[in-house]
């Protein structure tokens, strides 16, 4: 397990199934997930994903965020893409549980994620990519010390318009 001053990131556990599978079928969260998941995931198929979660060599992790106090599990975030030559990765995050939204959960799980990534894995830099809408992650990730590499115009169709996706990025500061 890795904590910051709020969460920490743990591997999923079978108690996670439900949540997790809420989180994803969540009609007010779905459109910040930069896949657009039109059909309910089911119970099952959470549950085989659930328990396929391993760190292995494929360079994707992924963990489930854990409120410290409670122990309940309020979202989850990865590592994906991982070049092992370039020392590039991407992640992505969301806090599926609506109590813990703006109130510095996303912004404290990044962090605990971001030194995971540079000091265990040696990474020398991450990305990751918002829509133009999500205000409070742009504002979060730039707590956490990313920066706009890039703006895709008109990337993303949500709700009957399109939105611009931005590419952020964060450099290993021990570099």
């Amino acid at each position: 397990m890795y904590y910051g001053e709020k969460v920490c990131l743990r591997a999923y556990k079978e108690e996670d199934i439900e949540k997790v599978t809420s989180f994803v079928n969540d009609k007010e969260l779905k459109k910040f997930y930069d896949t657009d998941v039109s059909f309910p995931i089911t119970l099952w198929e959470e549950e085989k994903w659930v328990k396929s979660q391993k760190a292995d060599k494929s360079g994707e992790y992924n963990f489930a965020i854990e409120d410290i106090k409670t122990k309940m599990y309020i979202g989850g975030c990865n590592i994906q893409n991982v070049n092992w030559l370039t020392r590039v990765a991407l992640v992505g995050i969301m806090i599926g549980d609506k109590d813990y939204l703006g109130k510095g959960y996303g912004t404290d799980a990044m962090k605990v994620l971001m030194n995971f990534i540079f000091k265990d894995m040696n990474i020398h830099k991450i990305r990751l990519s918002t829509f133009s809408f999500n205000i409070r992650a742009q504002k979060s990730y730039e707590k956490c010390g990313f920066k706009v590499e890039g703006i895709l115009k008109d990337e993303v169709f949500k709700d009957g318009k399109y939105y611009d996706e931005i590419v952020m990025a964060a450099f290993n500061p021990m570099e």
